[in-house]
């Protein structure tokens, strides 16, 4: 079930195990032999931080898309001198059989895998090392793990290279050599999603201890093998499992369950009607029950009490005033009782606390809470539901709902940003800015709720930015950072503010001036100052006033002693390799660009700025990688055909002969697209060029040249993936 929605901090711990992770090579590993991450010798880690640097990896590898996954991550852990791991929790198709194979050595007491159709059955050699300490295993929809790959035996060789890894395809023939003997110590097994093909009552058959067993989406030919724990059998989930009567008789002799899910996915598809008599006998035999889930099957008509004889008074949850019959038998109130896409949940008198259904915002937000993790299409439905609720009624559990928000914002991270969500552009902006209204402050929304804002400003026309602009997104994002400077915090919703403040601001002069309205350069200053290390931010926000001093009509507001002070101080960084300079000499040159009548102030001396910028520029490696993506070079090329400041002239020939050498297949093209070859002519004309600009200028047309002879050759340089100008 999902945790609940709240305004609670991440903990030391998290932030420390998310710093950690983010920065394995500078905190606790070393680059070895083939580049292969290695574990330093000095690290002893127990196995609450092991376990924590595991599952907060997963939940990085899968929530933000910022996050590069290790190659050989899993590899650290494969001593269990140096660490240990006791409880792991593995998802989806990222997972391999050889990250399981480099923690064979562990002993964990809890192993969950969730849908990782990555795996073969080389993966279940792997778990018979576990078998002696596993109380938990989960295998739910691990559908391939039952498979050999590409018919290969269950005993291969350690030593086996990982051809076919990622071919999931390949796994035909079924695994038969593998066996639950040994594995003494399980307590709780979830097989859902078990290929009809395998046994279940023969895998099953070793296990004489379990107290717990999911066998959702599995085919039972047989029931009377699940009396060999009548005795012990607390919880049994047979979600979309065919119901019968024989099953049904079988399933009442185990005595002591406290959990019974007997659901259904839809009642539509539904072969079996749950009767009243059906009903009262889990009711009868099930005296420990505490919960239970009979989702999305047909009801009998006289299961209900008719409405003339139901009880008076307001909704009861007492056995007594039951308006289900069955149920006026129970002792106490369950627990959990699930009536999900059935007629049960719209009757008045439910003896249960927490109830799955459709009739109201607590049986829908109890159903998306409860169906979640394992079972998104019940989920899915429920939360189409309450967004009926909220449109057409009233949301009035908004912290429950925040749950909901977080789960609808990591879909939409999984579609192709922006062009997959054009069609509802504007809609999915403003719902976005509605999550990130001062309010609401749960943590994890607000970190993915920026990132996905971010993205959709990122690459779409100028004139969606300043729809976007106009609907506050501006001043939202400005009150974020404010937010974050209060709390003295710089983390990721801080840098991805300035990231979309960056890329909503490029080439749009509106939002330009919104930022400067709305006190930017305050908090810039103040950032710079609370945050003096933080080289992301800086690069952010540098890459955000490039922007502004971009716009002619603006730069008056940047010419002022404190701000040209800051932007000459930080052409000496070395932040982020050289994109802290480079952009502080970007605004720089298009503030110099207006020429020296402008220039009023006393301190610093134009020519002091601009001595500071050529040194700058010279220390650069023109070579350098970078982490920029400019979709138009008209904000570069205006500085070339002038002499009003020849070391803006030079600083975006620099730019140019950098982009043009180290990604000539993407630059070389949009350069001489947009007339760049012809202004580079002009420089090489004009006297107040300096010779080791015109230099520059000629191999930027050499370049362009010798690309257009063979578009194909990118010797000089190879492309990589950019990161967006934002």
């Amino acid at each position: 079930m999902a945790a609940k929605a709240g305004d609670n901090p991440d903990s030391l711990m998290t932030l420390a195990t998310i710093f950690c992770l983010r920065n394995l090579r500078k905190t606790m590993c070393y680059q070895g032999f083939r580049s292969k991450l290695s574990l330093r010798s000095d690290i002893f880690l127990p196995s609450e931080i092991c376990d924590k640097l595991v599952n907060t990896y997963m939940e990085l590898v899968h929530t933000d898309s910022n996050f590069e996954p290790e190659e050989s991550f899993f590899q650290l852990f494969s001593d269990p001198r140096s660490t240990r791991l006791t409880r792991v929790q593995l998802r989806e198709d990222f997972v391999r059989d050889r990250d399981l194979e480099a923690i064979k050595r562990q002993d964990p007491i809890e192993l969950h895998l969730t849908y990782c159709n990555s795996l073969s059955s080389r993966s279940l050699k792997t778990l018979t090392c576990f078998r002696e300490t596993l109380v938990s295993l989960c295998l739910f929809g691990c559908s391939h793990i039952f498979y050999r790959k590409g018919g290969a035996p269950l005993a291969c060789n350690e030593d086996t290279e990982d051809e076919d890894e990622e071919s999931p395809a390949s796994r035909q023939a079924l695994e038969t050599d593998f066996s639950f003997e040994g594995f003494n110590r399980l307590r709780l097994l979830n097989l859902g999603g078990l290929p009809d093909e395998v046994d279940a009552e023969s895998l099953l058959r070793p296990l004489k201890s379990l107290i717990s067993l999911d066998l959702s989406n599995v085919q039972l030919p047989g029931t009377a093998f699940l009396t060999q724990w009548k005795d012990r059998l607390a919880s049994l989930v047979l979600y979309n499992v065919n119901l019968s009567e024989e099953l049904i008789s079988t399933v009442v002799e185990l005595s002591n369950l406290r959990h019974l899910d007997v659901s259904w996915e839809t009642r539509r598809t539904s072969k079996f009607k749950m009767s009243r008599k059906v009903l009262t006998a889990i009711v009868q035999r099930l005296v420990n029950l505490v919960s239970l889930d009979v989702s999305g099957h047909i009801m009998s008509d006289n299961c209900t009490v008719p409405h003339f004889e139901e009880a008076m008074g307001r909704p009861s949850i007492e056995p007594c005033k039951s308006s289900i019959y069955p149920f006026q038998e129970l002792k106490r109130p369950l627990q959990f009782l699930g009536l999900y896409d059935t007629t049960l949940c719209n009757v008045t008198h439910i003896p249960a606390h927490k109830v799955t259904g459709s009739k109201n915002e607590d049986q829908v937000l109890n159903a998306i809470e409860a169906y979640t993790e394992f079972r998104p299409e019940l989920a899915h439905r429920a939360i189409n539901q309450l967004f009926d609720i909220a449109r057409i009624q009233h949301c009035s559990q908004l912290l429950r709902a925040l749950q909901v928000q977080r789960n609808c914002c990591l879909t939409l991270c999984n579609f192709s940003i922006p062009e997959e969500l054009e069609f509802q552009y504007s809609r999915v902006n403003q719902l976005l800015l509605k999550i990130l209204e001062p309010g609401r402050q749960d943590e994890s929304i607000q970190r993915i709720a920026v990132h996905l804002c971010n993205a959709l400003v990122c690459q779409v026309a100028n004139h969606q930015k300043e729809a976007v602009g106009k609907m506050g997104f501006v001043k939202r994002m400005l009150n974020l950072i404010q937010k974050k400077l209060q709390d003295r915090l710089c983390d990721q919703v801080m840098e991805f503010a300035w990231s979309a403040l960056w890329n909503i601001t490029d080439e749009t002069p509106d939002n330009c001036q919104m930022f400067l309205n709305c006190r930017g350069m305050s908090l810039f200053l103040e950032c710079l100052q609370e945050f003096p290390d933080k080289q992301e931010l800086h690069r952010n926000m540098l890459g955000l006033l490039g922007n502004v001093a971009e716009v002619r009509a603006l730069r008056p507001q940047l010419l002022t002693p404190q701000f040209i002070s800051v932007f000459s101080n930080l052409l000496d960084s070395k932040a982020d390799g050289i994109e802290v300079s480079y952009n502080a000499c970007g605004v720089l040159s298009h503030i110099m660009f207006d020429g020296p009548e402008v220039w009023s102030m006393e301190e610093p001396l134009r020519d002091t700025v601009m001595d500071k910028m050529w040194d700058a520029i010279q220390s650069w490696d023109v070579t350098s990688r970078r982490n920029i993506n400019y979709r138009s070079f008209e904000p570069i090329l205006r500085l070339l055909p002038q002499s009003i400041a020849p070391v803006s002239q030079h600083w975006a020939t620099w730019a140019l002969f950098n982009l043009v050498s180290v990604y000539p297949s993407k630059y070389c093209p949009l350069l001489i697209k947009e007339g760049g070859v012809i202004l580079l002519e002009k420089v090489l004309e004009l006297d107040s060029s300096k010779p080791e600009t015109k230099d520059m200028a000629s191999k930027v047309m050499e370049q362009c040249e010798n690309f257009k002879k063979d578009p194909m050759d990118t010797s000089n340089g190879q492309e990589v993936n950019l990161g967006q100008r934002g």
